[in-house]
This record gives structure tokens, C-alpha cells and sequence, in this order.
């Protein structure tokens, strides 16, 4: 009787498994992952409830796969976030961009194009490696938001794209930005408003593990930051704050 329940459990176990497993390769799928990232879930060996969070990593936070370099890769991504960004910032010869969360380096790649100097990070291996592929005229570190391994007023222009939505400690990130540019350096931060949030913009569950903020919300932590001449643009739900050390 003792090993039938055993073998009962031991039965239980697995069919959870299983069904969890099935599950996990639709959401997979939903967001166009397959097989390589059903396995590299499974060799995670993470409880089921940490799923979200992995896959939030996995497709956004911090890409990973050979999924994540053909969309990171793709010569469309984020490009309204891109060419607002670089719109604003107005860049020359005589700057030097740093691009916090530069992904797969297509922003560094068309400011190179501008005549400035260009510096990206990112805390994801892979996009640092696919950044500089793409950049090969930037220089592209590992590293986080959070501390940024420059000297103070080393930059005259700061970026961030699609980046913002990510971060946990939004004003201790601004200042770090204003902390390493020069006086009067421009900063341009496109992120993805609350209007957006459920749209494929912003879908689930990334929108659950994401931040969103106001056009005021956004502004007074540039404020908090002790950023200056602050504006927040919205169009149809994207928004472009800039503003200066």
C-alpha cells in the first residue's frame, strides 16, 4: 500500500509537470518563442510560479535567445522610440552619446551616423554582444542603470529606450544620468504610457511586471531627479521626456 501511494505521488507530480509544461509552451507561443525557450525554462529549474518573471526577462527585461536577436536585431524595432529620441537630441561632432539599455544597438549605430562619440550599456550578455555587431564604431559595456561606471560629466547626451518602463528605482537612475553629463547635457527617455498598458505595446504579463507613469508622474521624477528644463511629449500613448543637467 505504502509504495502504490508513493508511486500515486510520484504520478501526480509529473502529470503536474506535464500540464504546467503544455501551459508554459502556449504563453511561450503567444510571444513567439518555442522549443529553445521551453527548454531553457525547464533547465532553469525555477518553481512554477517564477515563470512570468523569467519570460518578462527573457523577451524584454533582459533578451535572451536567438529569438531575442532577430527581434532586437530587426531594423524596426522600437524605430518611433529611435527617431524621436535621436530628434530631440540633435546630436554632432561634438557629443558624446551614452545609451543606457541599448538593446541591440540600432540606436548607437544611427547616432555614429551623427558624428558623435557612442557609448552603450546593457545588463543582458547577449545584447551587448549583438549591440556591438550592429555598432561596431561604439563602445558597449555590461553594466547596470543603477550604477553607471563612468566619471561625473563624462556624456553631453543620455538615452533611453523602452528602458524606462523597467526600472525600480526610476529617480535614483535619473540621477545617475545627471551625475555622469556635463552641465546643460541632454537627456531623452521614451517610455510606454498607462494608456497603453494591455495593448500589444505593453502586453501581459509584461505589462504586470512594468511601471507606468502619468505625463506629470513622468516629469516630477525627472524633477525629484534634479533635472531641469523638463518636458514630457505624448503621442497616441508613447512618452518622450527630456530634460537637462
Amino acid at each position: 500500500m505504502l509504495g502504490r501511494g508513493l508511486a500515486q505521488r510520484r504520478y501526480d507530480r509529473n502529470a503536474l509537470g506535464s500540464e504546467a509544461a503544455k501551459r508554459h509552451k502556449d504563453t511561450l507561443g503567444a510571444f513567439g518563442l518555442g522549443d529553445e525557450d521551453l527548454a531553457a525554462w525547464q533547465e532553469s529549474d525555477q518553481p512554477d510560479e517564477a515563470f512570468v518573471e523569467w519570460l518578462v526577462d527573457r523577451v524584454a527585461r533582459r533578451p535572451t535567445g536567438s529569438w531575442a536577436r532577430q527581434v532586437y536585431g530587426a531594423e524596426d524595432v522600437h524605430d518611433f522610440a529611435r527617431r524621436a529620441i535621436l530628434d530631440a537630441l540633435a546630436l554632432g561632432p561634438a557629443d558624446h552619446l551614452l545609451e543606457v539599455g541599448c538593446g541591440g544597438g540600432l540606436l548607437l549605430r544611427d547616432a555614429l551616423v551623427t558624428g558623435a562619440s557612442v557609448t552603450g550599456l546593457d545588463h543582458s550578455e547577449e545584447m551587448v554582444v549583438l549591440a556591438r555587431e550592429r555598432a561596431p564604431g561604439a563602445d558597449v559595456l555590461l553594466a547596470k542603470a543603477e550604477r553607471l561606471p563612468f566619471a561625473d560629466g563624462a556624456f553631453s547626451a543620455i538615452a533611453m529606450s523602452v528602458v524606462f518602463f523597467f526600472l525600480e528605482d526610476p529617480v535614483g537612475v535619473l540621477r545617475e544620468c545627471r551625475r555622469v553629463l556635463r552641465r546643460g547635457g541632454r537627456v531623452a527617455v521614451y517610455t510606454t504610457g498607462p494608456d497603453l498598458r494591455g495593448t500589444p505595446a505593453a502586453p501581459e504579463p509584461i505589462a504586470s511586471e512594468g511601471h507606468f507613469y502619468r505625463d506629470q508622474e513622468l516629469a516630477e521624477l525627472a524633477r525629484r531627479a534634479q533635472l531641469r528644463e523638463v518636458s514630457v511629449r505624448n503621442e497616441r500613448g508613447g512618452q518622450l521626456l527630456t530634460a537637462r543637467a
